[in-house]
């Protein structure tokens, strides 16, 4: 299998708009040439007979079923408000205007 070269991590970090300084260069090559070793070999072990999976357990929906229910009215949604205007909150103003 062919290595990673620094100049080819240079390239992708100029593709990527990454900037690297050359003992960042140094320090990756090695590095992406090892994940890309590592992931030869995953992909060498996998076998045909073994569906690919995105989760080693099946998931499943939890959310409930979506139904429409009756709601507040403004008068009872505001009924606790401490103070009331227009039918909304009426809340202290924080920033000033210009």
């Amino acid at each position: 299998m062919p290595s990673i070269t620094r100049e080819e991590v240079a390239h992708l970090a100029r593709l990527a708009r990454i900037e690297l300084s050359d003992d960042e260069l140094d320090h990756l090559a090695p590095q992406l040439d090892q994940i890309i070793t590592l992931v030869g070999q995953v992909s060498q072990v996998a076998a045909d007979d073994i569906p690919p999976t995105s989760h080693a357990l099946p998931l499943t929906n939890v959310m409930r079923v979506d139904e429409t229910v009756p709601c507040l009215t403004p008068e009872q949604a505001l009924s606790g408000a401490p103070a009331v205007e227009e039918q909304r909150f009426r809340v202290p103003r924080i920033l000033e205007e210009d």
